[in-house]
């Protein structure tokens, strides 16, 4: 593959939450979770951690976060619920990211967290190049430590950061329009 096609995939990357089955094979996901691990990584910390949730194991994950959000101070109103749970049964594969934070360490937590943000992105990448599709919610329970918790993300050593939803794209992944990078890019010469 040229560098351009490479690009261009970038590019015309999307989000899609619509999936059904199949989702990555096992050697696809190992290819995909290599792409990851060679995020850029100040102190060599590695601090990214994911879970993968397999079909099997997705009624569980969901009873469980929405168990936590109805019985939390924000709980889904029943036509959100429904929508969730409608969505959520054809996903065949999650992973959960977590961000580990390491009190003993000299590099800041938030270069940490953008550590583990351009894995994510490795990995959202590499699976979209292979025809799945990504999509990364902070949804359902995310922000409730007991779910975090529960994933086996201890929220006094990782930030939890929401779920990818993998698999085969139900329809062609729409194209949205991208602003003009011009638009967020300018020359600096001298200090202001």
């Amino acid at each position: 593959m040229q560098y351009k096609d490479a690009i261009e995939l970038i590019i015309n990357r999307n989000s899609m939450k619509l999936l059904t089955a199949p989702a990555p094979s096992d050697e696809e996901l190992s290819l995909a979770f290599t792409a990851a691990m060679s995020a850029p990584d100040h102190g060599k910390l590695r601090p990214w951690r994911f879970k993968v949730i397999r079909q099997e194991n997705t009624k569980t994950f969901v009873d469980y976060a929405i168990n936590l959000r109805q019985h939390s101070d924000k709980p889904l109103k029943d036509e959100k619920l429904a929508a969730v749970r409608q969505w959520i049964e054809d996903v065949p594969l999650f992973i959960a990211i977590a961000c580990h934070i390491d009190y003993g360490s000299q590099i800041p937590e938030q270069e940490r967290v953008l550590a583990t943000g351009c894995a994510t992105m490795n990995l959202i990448n590499s699976l979209q190049m292979m025809g799945y599709g990504v999509f990364w919610s902070t949804g359902i329970a995310t922000y409730i430590e007991e779910f975090q918790t529960g994933l086996g993300f201890d929220p006094l050593d990782y930030r939890f950061l929401g779920f990818l939803a993998v698999g085969t794209p139900k329809m062609s992944i729409p194209q949205k329009e991208r602003g003009d990078y011009h638009n967020f890019v300018e020359e600096w010469s001298t200090p202001l």
